[in-house]
């Protein structure tokens, strides 16, 4: 087990393996599919190539069913991708046992009557990881991979780094996960879905690797004025184009441990300086109590 985070292997009775460890790269876009499709290509390009075109065997079509991610397959994907108004697609690797790689891109069509009740909703890309490749590759090498999947997306906010990696979404995390999160704060839980429908230009909270974009990188001052605010030593801020930034807290992603008196103190401070913009999810998401959901929303800043 790595001293930097747990090993976390949650089974169903039949084996399938439901939750563990992993990395999870998410962007949250304010804009229409239609005026980003070919940065999210890009994007996935970039994982592709690192990972292995064969890490991704097979796609949801459009009942939910999963199909052979083949030469046909890619076709679908391809033409979904280019679809002129949304798009949705949900990529897993075609393991029996354990999804360890999953592409998850939410392409939303923002100006359709359908989300004029939301107002805070965007269009979202995900990426997973599996830790085996952060203990192969290394830490510089994975946050490299971050960077050149976020090149080209016109992101408002993003985040790189540890997360429970769950099959289901966080509605179908066993209590067992729901309780680990707690204990280990540097540990993320996806839900691209869900709160790509809420976060607008917020953000979601401090990972390993937060990325902020506009409106709350102007807002803070630019990435001087955010580098002036952070005085961890091992935290740096590093300028991207676009008048984008991405915030590294340490050379390697943590878990932190609440049990052993590992509190992650950088990331409580980037905390404290995004406070004003973080994301807080609405009382609607009946997977957990609402009170559950502010605690985890707040484990950096009580």
């Amino acid at each position: 087990m790595s001293t930097h985070y747990p090993r976390i292997r949650i089974r169903a009775k039949n084996g399938y393996l439901l939750v563990r460890e992993g990395l999870t790269f998410t962007f949250y876009i304010r804009r229409s599919h239609e005026g980003i499709s070919q940065y999210i290509s890009r994007s996935l390009e970039a994982y592709l190539h690192a990972v292995g075109t064969t890490a991704l065997g097979l796609y949801a079509d459009e009942e939910g069913d999963w199909q052979l991610l083949d030469e046909a397959g890619w076709a679908v994907i391809r033409k979904e991708l280019n679809d002129p108004c949304s798009a949705h697609i949900h990529l897993i690797d075609a393991s029996s046992t354990e999804q360890s790689h999953r592409f998850i891109y939410q392409g939303r069509h923002l100006e359709t009557p359908f989300l004029a009740s939301q107002p805070g909703a965007t269009s979202a890309v995900s990426f997973w990881l599996p830790t085996e490749y952060l203990e192969q590759h290394g830490p510089g090498r994975v946050r490299d991979l971050a960077l050149e999947v976020a090149s080209s997306l016109p992101f408002c906010s993003g985040n790189a780094g540890l997360s429970f990696n769950c099959a289901t979404g966080l509605v179908g995390m066993p209590g067992e996960a729901h309780k680990l999160r707690f204990r280990y704060p540097g540990m993320d839980v996806p839900d691209v879905s869900w709160v790509s429908l809420h976060i607008g230009t917020r953000v979601r909270g401090p990972s390993w690797l937060t990325f902020l974009g506009q409106p709350v990188l102007g807002e803070l001052g630019g990435a001087s004025g955010l580098r002036a605010r952070l005085h961890h030593p091992e935290t740096t801020v590093q300028e991207l184009a676009g008048d984008r930034a991405v915030v590294t807290l340490g050379p390697w992603p943590e878990a932190g441990d609440t049990e052993q008196g590992h509190v992650l103190p950088s990331y409580r401070e980037l905390a404290r300086v995004l406070e004003p913009w973080l994301h807080h999810e609405p009382h609607l998401h009946a997977s957990q109590p609402i009170e559950d959901t502010r605690r985890w929303e707040r484990r950096f800043l009580d």
